[in-house]
């Protein structure tokens, strides 16, 4: 290893994050459960032989076989199969794989519609800034799940249902997206505010460094601790949207195996016995938001010197 890698790595150990990290038993817990169901999701085809989206791969004789442990259960089957015969432990990690793209790709999304727009308010401020604020605060009255589904019911009267199934992860990305953007730009704006009136920024302007540089090189990287605190715990709330979403039927399609179309097709036969088909996946859905709530919580407390004692 060379010089400047071994400087870089002793900076980081030296850093207040890490030692907040290593003392902070939640927040290893939590990373340590990130870190393998992430590994697990998109490395899924060399962690498991069967494959729920192939149907040469599946046979009806051994739908709604039990979990491996029961009496009727299969060794190869360790948390049962589906209705289709699917291996419920390789369907739960390739739709838990799709649920990660969809709230990766959505937080993605609303965190850079809302950030450019808080960052431009906050730092232009006048007429501008009072329009995209009342923006904010009308999208803020409206729950984020009522407007994704007006999103995706605006989306499917534009288009025919053949293309929405074929779009129907880039139709969720948006529709979670655009719901969750106001909660990044009050934040954002908030933090301009504070950051446009320090000695740096007016240094900068005094030179004659334009606007646009003062705004994404100067005051961005100032304001992103934050934002990246609230990216985090939306991450949570983006996936649970997805599965509430999916669960409600208007979301993935039922053939594409997420979290949220697991839980609604397993609920189908949670009384006629099959209650592992919606247990698991639900399960692990509970322990995926909460670890991402946990880390986020520690980040909160660890990049927010308000919060520190």
């Amino acid at each position: 290893m060379d010089n400047k890698a071994l400087t870089t790595l002793d900076k980081i150990k030296d850093s207040e994050i890490y030692f907040s990290f290593i003392k902070s038993p939640t927040a290893i817990v939590s990373s340590i459960l990130l870190a393998i169901i992430f590994f697990c999701s998109f490395f899924v085809e060399f962690i498991t032989p069967y494959n729920p989206f192939d149907p040469s791969s599946l046979s009806l004789m051994d739908a709604f076989t039990p979990p491996s442990w029961t009496s009727e259960g299969k060794v190869e089957f360790l948390l049962g199969t589906d209705g289709q015969g699917r291996d419920m432990l390789s369907t739960i990690l390739y739709g838990s794989r799709i649920s990660l793209i969809v709230g990766f790709s959505a937080i993605l999304f609303s965190l850079i519609l809302g950030v450019g727009l808080g960052l431009t308010a906050g730092f232009f401020g006048g007429k501008y800034e009072m329009i995209v604020m009342r923006l904010t605060d009308v999208q803020l009255t409206v729950p984020s799940i009522l407007m994704a589904l007006l999103v995706d019911g605006i989306a499917r009267g534009i288009i025919s249902r053949e293309l929405h199934d074929e779009m129907a992860i880039y139709v969720l990305i948006f529709a979670i997206g655009i719901s969750e953007w106001p909660q990044f730009a009050r934040v954002s704006r908030a933090a301009t505010l504070v950051e446009k009136n320090k000695d740096y920024v007016s240094a900068s302007t005094i030179i004659g460094v334009s606007n646009f540089i003062v705004m994404f090189k100067h005051i961005l990287p100032n304001i992103m601790r934050p934002v990246l605190v609230i990216g985090t715990i939306g991450l949570a709330l983006a996936i649970i949207a997805e599965a509430t979403l999916s669960f409600l039927g208007v979301g993935i399609p039922p053939t594409t195996p997420s979290l949220g179309t697991l839980i609604r097709l397993g609920n189908d036969f949670l009384f006629s016995g099959e209650w592992w088909i919606t247990f698991f996946p639900a399960i692990f859905l509970v322990v995926l938001a909460f670890s991402i709530n946990l880390l986020g919580d520690w980040m909160r407390d660890t990049l927010n010197p308000k919060l520190k004692k």
